[in-house]
């Protein structure tokens, strides 16, 4: 690790230390612990994706944006004109990327939906500091507690569907239910996102044997993930327009559009 960036790491440890405490302190919601770890293990992640940033903000920026980018630009191309005003985060787990997609597409209504009650009692608990502290938004987000797969949500409501981080946590057959779920809920013409680990990631394929056994030893799935064509399996659900972009050296973006 660059000596430059030592003195904003170790504060920012210290800093999401404070936060975990007095998050268990002050909701009853997050007593799992679990749950209130998922922010700073993002953004560990996101500091091991940008080892050159100077800080945590700055790695966040450099890998929000090239996944938010490549959803605009693709909406722009395929939709035929059509514009965003509302988004779908599934799996949004602690709403980080759902903060995301409401900060880039402001006049949107933004709805986080996770399967773990949990995750959003923290995401609540997130959105409601960032207002306190007088970041409003034009538009509330909202959330919604249901399963990806079968969200109950009306068909043909939402102009993007944004699935981050969440297809490498399953086995093949719930990403297909997650892909066919996101199809039914798109818009003509909306645009579905899926951002995630690339299996053509240079990085992830030379790492150490032990670290990627580590790695897999917490993600029971990641050998189906890697192993699952998930272009070609867009385009049998329906999808058309499949694209599929580097936004980092660790993670792809792949996009599609609903007929």
């Amino acid at each position: 690790m660059a000596s430059t960036g030592g003195g904003w790491r170790t504060k920012f440890w210290r800093q999401m230390f404070m936060w975990r405490r007095s998050c268990l302190r002050t909701s009853p919601w997050c007593i799992l612990i679990a749950a209130s770890e998922v922010a700073p293990a993002t953004l560990s992640m996101m500091l091991r994706t940008t080892p050159t940033a100077k800080s945590a903000a700055e790695a966040t920026q450099v890998l929000r944006s090239a996944w938010l980018q490549a959803i605009s630009s693709h909406h722009q191309m395929y939709s035929g004109g059509q514009g965003v005003s509302s988004v779908l985060d599934i799996g949004c787990s602690i709403g980080d990327s759902t903060r995301e997609l409401a900060d880039w597409f402001p006049d949107a209504h933004v709805t986080g939906l996770d399967l773990s009650p949990y995750f959003l009692a923290v995401a609540q608990y997130m959105e409601k500091q960032r207002i306190s502290s007088g970041l409003g938004r034009r538009r509330p987000i909202s959330w919604v507690h249901a399963n990806g797969e079968c969200t109950g949500l009306p068909s043909s409501s939402f102009d993007v569907v944004s699935l981050a981080f969440v297809i490498h946590e399953c086995p093949q057959h719930a990403i297909r239910g997650l892909l066919k779920e996101a199809l039914r809920l798109l818009k003509p013409g909306g645009t579905v996102s899926l951002t995630d680990n690339s299996p053509k990631s240079k990085v992830l394929q030379n790492l150490p044997p032990a670290i990627f056994t580590l790695m897999k030893s917490t993600e029971p799935w990641m050998d189906e993930y890697f192993t699952f064509d998930l272009e070609g399996e867009m385009e049998k659900i329906g999808f058309m327009n499949v694209n599929s972009i580097m936004t980092n050296p660790r993670h792809r973006t792949v996009t599609g559009t609903a007929p």
